[in-house]
C-alpha cells in the first residue's frame, strides 16, 4: 500500500503558500492506519526502546498505537499547564513568540531508552524540545520517528545527533 497516497494535501492552509499535509484521510482508513503503525514499529524496534514518548497532539495519535503494538508504555509531552503533577518544562520558538511543552518529572526512569514518535518532522523545533525534556528527566533518546518528513524544511539537520526515521517524505 502506498501510504503517501492516503495523505490529503490542502493548498493555502492554514495560510497562503502552505501545502498542509492532512493525515485524517490516512487515519480514517483502517488498513492504512494498521500498515502505518506496523511500519513505524519496524523502524522503532531497530532502536530497541523501553518506552515511547509523543508530543501533544498528533504525537499521541501516532505514539500511543505504536507503543501498544510494541508492548511498550507511552508517555505524553503536553502543552504548558495541562499536566497535574510536578513537571519539567521546555520552551521553543514559534514564528511569532514562544510556547512551552511539559513532561511529568517522574514520567521516565533514569537511563530508560526512549523513542519519540510524531506525525510530522518540519523544522525540528518541537522535537528538539521533546528531546531536551526526555534528557532532563535522565532518560536516553535512542531515536525519533515520524509518519511524514518535510525534507525541504531541513528538520533532520536540527536532530543530527539522533537516529531519525520517517515513513513518508515530501
Amino acid at each position: 500500500m502506498n501510504l503517501k497516497d492516503k495523505i490529503r494535501v490542502i493548498s493555502d492552509f492554514p495560510k497562503e503558500g502552505i501545502r498542509f499535509k492532512d493525515i485524517t484521510t490516512l487515519l480514517k482508513d483502517g488498513q492504512a492506519l494498521r500498515e502505518t503503525i506496523e511500519q513505524l514499529a519496524l523502524l522503532a524496534e531497530e532502536m530497541q526502546p523501553d518506552i515511547v514518548v509523543g508530543p501533544e497532539a498528533r504525537g499521541f495519535v501516532i505514539g500511543t498505537p505504536l507503543a501498544y503494538h510494541m508492548g511498550k508504555g507511552f508517555v505524553p509531552i503536553r502543552k504548558k499547564g495541562k499536566l497535574p503533577c510536578e513537571t519539567l518544562k521546555g520552551e521553543y520558538k514559534l514564528e511569532y513568540g514562544t510556547d512551552a511543552l511539559e513532561i511529568h518529572k517522574d514520567a521516565l526512569e533514569p537511563g530508560q531508552k526512549v523513542v519519540i514518535a510524531d506525525d510530522l518532522l518540519a523544522t525540528g523545533g518541537t522535537i528538539e524540545t521533546c528531546i531536551n525534556l526526555v534528557e532532563q528527566a535522565g532518560a536516553q533518546v535512542v531515536g525519533v520517528i515520524f509518519l511524514i518528513e518535510l525534507t525541504y524544511l531541513s528538520g533532520r539537520e536540527v536532530l543530527h545527533d539522533y537516529a531519525v526515521k520517517s515513513l513518508i517524505k515530501f
